[in-house]
């Protein structure tokens, strides 16, 4: 046989293998009652890495320094080689950046900076976190402790462009990544954005921090009622401009949201514009007296003739017609309250037309 032949041969039986795997898997699936199908999910798109996981990085980071004694010993306070019973990722956040500011100066005064209790204050200059040398772990993990402080602050735009260019598996804590993108697309009236990061945040619905969880589902209710270029769409992106300019900005990027604020406004104005004269338009037509529009059926038309009809004889044999009195109250009461109010006065003028004409025969 000949290389080719078993080539072909070769592709041919893994393809039949790839299908009948496929074909095994699918009535497998369809078998399943629909409570298992239910259950039948995708696995998360991230996951927290452990304390284990997360030692190992600092480690390798701290292999690049000369440490002193006395640091040696605080970071093995930090990262005992034994793990904690239990951690949070929010918590080993914390103690890698405090590995950092052990070593990098420049690390101490942001994480100092961020943790002073101040009203208004002016975001510390961390464009260093910018650097490309920058080991990635030291990097990706204080770029993300810094923005979680500038979403407390209201600096929302610094927020994603602190985010930009970091993946959550290169943080210590990768709720807190999707939390600070949620919240800033949010507050920047981005809902679809806002949308994606509150998906991937709930993920891990179970493991998050009740504060997280709590926000999410807030958000969650408000971005599924909020419509593009609505009047609350308009209102809230107002409401940005307003944030905006008491954080003291006011350059092209303020403007770029003050102009489209105003262009959605004037949209809304000239649909609110055209759906008045459509309706003036409708009412003026609607007024002539003579109209092609046949009645609605909606409305009645009031009884003008004498409502009287040509009696049939139908027979009596069955009792068809004649109910008793109390049964034919509880039928005309059923009637009045099935029918809207304003064919009331119609029905009970058909009734009583029909009362006079069996008075009137002998």
């Amino acid at each position: 046989m000949s290389d080719s032949s078993r080539s072909v041969k070769f592709k041919t039986m893994i393809n039949n293998r790839y299908r009948w795997t496929l074909t095994v898997f699918l009535l497998s699936v369809w078998s399943l009652p629909l409570s298992g199908q239910a259950e039948l999910v995708f696995a998360p798109s991230w996951r927290a890495p452990t304390y284990v996981e997360v030692r190992a990085e600092v480690l390798l980071w701290l292999d690049a320094h000369d440490l002193n004694p006395a640091t040696v010993w605080q970071l093995s306070e930090i990262w005992p080689e034994t793990p904690p019973p239990s951690s949070t990722p929010e918590q080993r956040m914390q103690w890698v950046v405090e590995s950092f500011a052990l070593i990098d100066p420049r690390a101490r005064q942001l994480i100092d900076l961020c943790n002073l209790a101040e009203s208004n204050p002016t975001p510390p200059d961390a464009r260093w976190l910018d650097d490309v040398n920058l080991p990635a772990i030291e990097r990706s993990n204080l770029r993300l402790y810094f923005a979680r402080w500038l979403a407390q602050q209201s600096y929302y735009d610094e927020v994603l462009a602190i985010l930009e260019g970091i993946t959550p598996v290169q943080v210590a804590d990768p709720a807190a990544f999707f939390f600070c993108q949620m919240v800033a697309f949010h507050q920047l009236v981005r809902p679809e954005e806002s949308r994606m990061a509150l998906t991937r945040l709930m993920e891990h619905e179970n493991s998050l921090p009740d504060r997280y969880l709590q926000l999410a589902q807030l958000l969650q209710r408000d971005l599924a009622t909020l419509e593009n270029e609505s009047l609350e769409h308009i209102a809230r992106r107002m409401n940005d401009v307003r944030r905006r300019l008491q954080l003291g900005r006011a350059g092209d990027q303020v403007q770029m949201v003050e102009q489209g604020v105003l262009q959605s406004l004037d949209k809304l104005i000239k649909k609110i514009e055209s759906q008045q004269q459509a309706a003036a338009a409708a009412a003026s037509s609607g007024g002539s007296s003579q109209s092609g529009k046949p009645m609605e059926d909606s409305r009645p038309a009031g009884l003008k003739a004498p409502g009287r009809v040509t009696p049939r004889d139908i027979g009596h044999q069955s009792g068809w017609g004649e109910l008793p009195d109390k049964e034919r109250q509880q039928a005309l009461q059923q009637v009045s309250r099935e029918f809207p109010a304003y064919y009331r006065e119609v029905i009970k003028q058909y009734f009583q037309e029909l009362a006079s004409e069996g008075e009137q025969q002998p």
